[in-house]
């Protein structure tokens, strides 16, 4: 997919620079399921999600801000109401913008794996965000991660896990396909291809 040409308007600054956590209804202008994506990308899987589920307010981080002002930007000719995107770096930003319980659902599509050794610390599920993501979800709240990495998979997965998240099909067991699921750009495309995808629905225990 060719990169979007860079739109001159950063997004999502009046969020990204709160100190407190955001109110949310006014922000959208009106109540309903509160739900974050890390890493929206080319923005894919935010904008059909927001109009298959036209009552959740969905918040999505990019930090690579062609695709993110990209993003919105589709959104709005879409008439999507229910789509947030902030361009910026969700480790620094989500801690403060959330309150605790506030949140019914995490969406982690695709991160990067990070493949240089040097590199892992980057990777966005680290002990103490795995930490702060299970209590900025509601009680219930649902954590769906999907990548084509297994080894990467693996280790998010236990991260989590280790964190407090409940697996409902096991310890470190990988969630099947599900065809109600929305699926990413990327992840579509995987589909048609026949190429492995590594899921998991976790929950924050009740």
């Amino acid at each position: 997919m060719p990169r979007p040409r860079l739109l001159p308007e950063p997004v999502g600054l009046h969020l990204a620079g709160l100190d407190k956590p955001a109110d949310w209804d006014a922000e959208f202008g009106f109540s309903g399921p509160l739900e974050l994506e890390i890493g929206s990308g080319a923005g894919g899987h935010a904008l059909e999600y927001c109009r298959r589920n036209p009552q959740a307010r969905f918040v999505a981080f990019e930090w690579r801000k062609k695709y993110a002002r990209d993003t919105l930007d589709r959104g709005h000719k879409l008439g999507l109401r229910n789509l947030r995107v902030i361009e910026g770096d969700a480790r620094f930003i989500v801690p403060r913008i959330f309150a605790s319980g506030s949140l019914d659902a995490v969406h982690l599509q695709f991160p990067d794996p990070w493949w240089k050794r040097a590199h892992f610390k980057r990777a966005v599920i680290q002990p103490d965000f795995a930490r702060l993501l299970l209590d900025r979800l509601k009680p219930g709240g649902l954590f769906d991660m999907r990548t084509d990495v297994q080894d990467r998979g693996e280790s998010m997965l236990s991260i989590l896990e280790d964190a407090g998240f409940l697996n409902p099909l096991g310890k470190g067991v990988f969630h099947p396909y599900d065809p109600e699921e929305v699926p990413s750009t990327r992840e579509r495309r995987y589909l048609a291809s026949g190429e492995p995808v590594y899921r998991a629905r976790l929950r924050k225990p009740a």
